[in-house]
């Protein structure tokens, strides 16, 4: 098994260009042999609150019909984060783009402080995919702040957690915490993807990184590259590679 998680440095406001950006690393994934490339939170658009309701995303959007070709003509799962507009409701969601063409929606279930204003919280999006009968399940950004998320990952018998998140330097730190106590209680892989430039006018913190079921830090990458790091599982041991780009 092949995964990979895209650090990228999302442009405010221009939807095409960070679409550009998206195929380029989908692509790049691709050619390394992943199976599955995981984005950072809100990663079409770059985390927004205020102008979330203008640069939102529908189920049926057409944007996503070349993310559709890339996962079919790659045999890759693709999941990448946008505002998303449900009936009459806004989330802070991600898209889970099969190989069969089938499109899965994620919803943040724990907001952060503010988003709520936005924002409405679900936990009726919250599907799992299955790679090599592996279980794979998701998470955004605040929900790794609330021990109850993995918790029900794990008693969904989750193999993979793969988290999408918007941290900034301040509070990456916290973010490693978790997420390797997450991986080690919960006997866990977790694969997280995090942007690397500034996004709402805020600095992130890049270290996109992967712990093994273990709680071991597998590999991370630095703060400030935009690439993709890769991780392959043979004979339950996992290697790395990052990409930069």
């Amino acid at each position: 098994m092949i995964l990979a998680a895209a650090q990228t440095k999302p442009t405010r406001g221009d939807i095409d260009a960070n679409l550009l950006d998206h195929y380029r690393l989908i692509e790049l994934a691709a050619q390394n042999g992943a199976q599955l490339i995981s984005f950072p939170e809100m990663s079409i658009t770059g985390y927004e609150r205020e102008n979330a309701s203008q640069l939102s995303f529908k189920k049926d959007d057409s944007r996503l019909e070349h993310f559709k070709k890339l996962a079919a003509d790659n045999n890759i799962v693709i999941i990448a984060g946008a505002p998303i507009q449900i009936e009459s409701e806004m989330f802070i969601g991600e898209f889970i783009i099969s190989p069969d063409h089938s499109v899965q929606i994620y919803t943040k279930q724990f907001l952060h402080k503010g988003e709520d204003e936005f924002f409405q919280s679900s936990f009726d999006y919250n599907p799992m995919i299955d790679i090599e009968n592996k279980k794979i399940s998701f998470a955004i950004c605040a929900d790794i702040d609330n021990p109850l998320h993995p918790e029900n990952a794990c008693k969904r018998e989750t193999d993979i957690y793969i988290a999408s998140i918007f941290f900034s330097p301040n509070g990456i730190l916290n973010a490693y915490r978790d997420l390797q106590s997450y991986a080690q209680k919960h006997k866990m892989n977790v694969l997280m993807s995090n942007f690397s430039g500034k996004s709402w006018g805020s600095p992130s913190a890049g270290q996109s990184a992967f712990w093994n079921n273990k709680g071991e830090l597998m590999a991370q990458m630095n703060d400030s590259d935009s690439g993709i790091l890769l991780v392959e599982e043979l004979n339950e041991n996992w290697t790395s590679k990052i990409l930069k780009i």
